[in-house]
């Protein structure tokens, strides 16, 4: 079994989009692919107007977001420990 939202790549979810912005019914997208409405109005919130090539774009920048997050929180740990140092009597 195929894990959850792992059936179509993000290529192939956009590819899907353009059926329907070049007039094909949503219902009938849906059946052709077998995913619900609710699955392709999804898809459209998170992936309309793009394109292929700014997918990459927005992956890089997710990936960057995700290792700036990480060394934020890195850097508040290392403070709080700072702090405690700092807050002790010698």
């Amino acid at each position: 079994m195929a894990s959850k939202g792992t059936r179509y790549s993000e290529e192939q979810i956009i590819r899907i989009l353009k059926e329907v912005e070049n007039g094909i019914s949503v219902a009938e997208v849906c059946r052709k692919y077998g995913v619900s409405e609710q699955t392709v109005y999804r898809w459209r919130t998170k992936y309309g107007g793009l394109e292929a090539s700014e997918l990459q774009r927005l992956r890089e920048l997710e990936a960057e977001n995700a290792r700036l997050k990480k060394i934020v929180a890195q850097q508040a740990l290392d403070i709080d420990v700072l702090k405690e140092v700092v807050s002790k009597k010698w």
